[in-house]
């Protein structure tokens, strides 16, 4: 079923009858403009009556906002959302691989691969410190 959406087109070219399928694609690291476009995609294939929505994904992750602002979207989305890696070489990565397993299909073409999907906080709390602790002196 999926090789077939990934074929499908809307518009005139897709014959009367046929189930249209909305395809969207981030092609890079996921932040808020690909969250934005993503959440917007899906809400418009649930008006115009879309049989599934496509997300084809090749990114090495990114911002947790944004990654939650996509996950949200699949999880509330009235359509089902096929989230598929490719083309082959390409990868889900961190921020990807927590959407790609929020979707309601997750598929992946030959060549490519998940992972690894640990939270990195940047900044903050917890940082090592650019100074090294001072050490103990040794008392004479």
């Amino acid at each position: 079923m999926l090789a077939l959406a990934a074929g499908a087109q809307q518009g005139p070219a897709a014959p009367q009858g046929a189930a249209s399928v909305t395809r969207l694609i981030i092609d890079g690291p996921i932040g808020p403009a690909n969250a934005d476009y993503i959440s917007r995609g899906i809400a418009r294939a649930a008006t115009d009556g879309s049989a599934l929505v496509l997300i084809q994904m090749d990114t090495p992750g990114g911002f947790d906002t944004a990654m939650r602002q996509i996950i949200r979207a699949i999880l509330a989305s009235p359509v089902p959302v096929a989230t598929y890696v490719a083309p082959g070489g390409a990868r889900a990565a961190s921020a990807g691989a927590f959407i790609l397993y929020a979707s309601h299909i997750a598929a992946m073409a030959p060549g490519t691969n998940v992972g690894a999907a640990t939270p990195v906080q940047v900044g903050g709390p917890g940082m090592p410190s650019e100074k090294p602790a001072p050490q103990p002196q040794p008392q004479p």
